[in-house]
């Protein structure tokens, strides 16, 4: 075992060494990562043989070979990868094979997912089960397939996935022992953002147990975005099919709402987040080209729109009325203004130098402070006035800590643009911050009920 001094330079190469081998066009991120596995078997056996760890680190290198002869022969080798992506087979035998048994796979946990969706009403005591119940267990009832599905590909360690089965059991626990009154706000932020704790979870299958290495949480931030793309594209294709049959059943006599509300619906929903995950796997990089167009073309636009509510606001004399809709649309968009800054970051090419995007970015960061400084402003003046709730104090919280990553953003795009660091330290802010989300997410569904009597 190399010295922490010896471990961290090596680290850092190996972070270089990557960075180089990702710009290389005709390379697929999930070839990166299998390349990367390679090399630290690699490191492992020529360490455990005697050599020194830069010794180790070259000899290592030297035997993966030239990258730039590697990104050629990628190159030669996938030259109709972009008219193939749309196609599960692939040119050779064994990839075939493997594309079959993914799919397989796949489709298998898509319906664990249906299943354990429909098992609380089918062989529980839920069979008319309320939807509040499923408000709360809808990411207890989906994901744990969606980890298995990882889990299974990544070849997870088991200490990790007894570690994640724990946290699940405690998370069902606390959503379901509290005795939350009906309707009442607390029950709702938790299911609101009891999914949002357990995507950390999915996280740490998903780089495969090594969650400690902020470029593969990087990789996880972008299968996020492009899940969301994929499961939104294959919701509007099902909400096509759904109202065909409707259509076409009803011409015989056949009414088939209450089969749709009751199974399709639900199982559908469900099982898409695995077929969906398993998609933007085999296809990632076709949606990848998508990430750098939307990140440049809705920039600026929210830019401009935060830019035009501020302006209407100090023209106004500075009033604002902040009511429950209201929050919640100040949240939303704040959370889509850093979604679209973490998309951004993912697409982008860490080593060019700053430009008209980059300068863009800065903006969007900065209008996104000013408006979330209007929106914290009032937000106590409200609780100053009618005192505390779930929801005031939720949005309080979530507001500081956006506003705290979006302002360290500011700082170092604006630092970044002035050229004085490089463009990884926005890469390793924003991945690092990503647990406090989760953190702050658990804090309100096992602590806020009790505090607040479940109301």
């Amino acid at each position: 075992m190399p010295a922490a001094h010896d471990q961290r330079w090596l680290e850092e190469q190996i972070e270089a060494w990557r960075g180089y081998l990702r710009r290389r066009q005709a390379i697929r991120s999930a070839d990166v990562a299998e390349l990367e596995d390679h090399l630290r078997g690699e490191l492992e056996d020529l360490m455990t043989s005697g050599l020194a760890v830069d010794e180790a680190f070259l000899v290592a290198i030297r035997r993966m070979g030239n990258l730039d002869a590697l990104s050629r022969e990628f190159a030669v080798e996938h030259s109709d990868r972009i008219w193939k992506q749309l196609v599960i087979g692939s040119v050779g035998a064994e990839e075939r094979a493997r594309s079959r048994t993914e799919a397989v796979a796949a489709f298998a946990f898509a319906a664990v997912a249906a299943a354990l969706v429909k098992a609380p009403a089918v062989f529980g005591s839920l069979r008319n089960a309320e939807s509040s119940f499923y408000l709360r267990n809808a990411s207890l009832l989906v994901f744990p397939a969606l980890i298995g599905y990882f889990a299974w590909k990544r070849q997870v360690p088991k200490p990790i996935i007894l570690g994640l089965a724990a946290v699940f059991a405690a998370a069902a626990l606390f959503a379901n022992v509290y005795p939350f009154h009906p309707g009442g706000s607390t029950e709702a932020l938790t299911a609101i953002h009891l999914p949002i704790a357990l995507w950390l979870a999915v996280g740490v299958v998903y780089t495969g147990g090594r969650w400690q290495d902020w470029a593969r949480r990087m990789d996880f931030v972008r299968w996020s975005g492009e899940l969301f793309i994929y499961y939104v594209l294959i919701a509007l294709g099902g909400g096509v099919l759904t109202a065909v049959m409707t259509l076409i059943f009803t011409t015989i006599g056949i009414h088939t709402e209450s089969f749709f509300a009751s199974w399709l619906l639900p199982c559908g929903a469900a099982g898409a987040v695995v077929i969906s995950s398993w998609l933007v796997e085999a296809k990632q990089s076709v949606i990848e080209n998508m990430a750098p167009v939307l990140s440049r073309l809705f920039t600026p636009l929210f830019a401009a729109v935060l830019l035009a509510f501020l302006g209407a606001f100090l023209a106004q004399g500075g009033g604002i009325d902040i009511s429950r809709d209201a929050l919640i649309a100040f949240d939303l968009l704040l959370a889509v203004v850093l979604g679209l800054v973490l998309y951004a970051v993912s697409a982008r090419d860490p080593d060019a130098p700053p430009g008209i995007p980059d300068i863009l970015q800065a903006l969007l960061l900065t209008s996104a402070i000013l408006a979330d400084a209007v929106a914290l402003w009032a937000i106590i003046a409200r609780i100053s006035e009618f005192g505390w709730s779930p929801n005031r104090v939720a949005a309080l919280g979530e507001n500081v800590i956006l506003l705290t990553n979006l302002a360290w953003s500011a700082v170092l795009s604006i630092r970044f643009l002035r050229g004085q660091v490089p463009f990884s330290a926005l890469e390793r802010w924003q991945t690092a911050y990503l647990p406090v989300y989760a953190l702050w997410a658990a804090v309100i569904v096992l602590v806020f009920p009790p505090v607040f009597g479940y109301i």
